[in-house]
């Protein structure tokens, strides 16, 4: 059902991939920013690298399950599923 909505606001796979790969730079992002800006040490910077990072699988799973959904109706696009559909 939330799948179904994500679809029908406009939401892809592609999207919730490219949302995966770009928290796994925010995830690096704000490990720096963190370590340079506060003086809370290491331990800070790490907690906030390993919050931001756990989106990634979140997204990834989202992506697959939009995939999923996207081959059932026939919605399915975007150049790495059409290689994979014609090979």
């Amino acid at each position: 059902m939330i799948i179904k909505k994500m679809h029908d606001m406009g939401i892809r796979s592609e999207h919730a991939y490219l949302a995966g790969i770009a928290s796994i730079g925010l995830s690096v992002a704000s490990w720096v920013a963190s370590l340079k800006a506060e003086q809370a040490g290491v331990e800070r910077a790490d907690r906030w690298g390993i919050f931001v990072g756990e989106w990634a699988p979140t997204f990834i799973g989202l992506g697959l399950a939009l995939s999923h959904y996207e081959q059932q109706e026939g919605t399915l696009s975007g150049a790495l599923h059409a290689v994979r559909q014609a090979g």
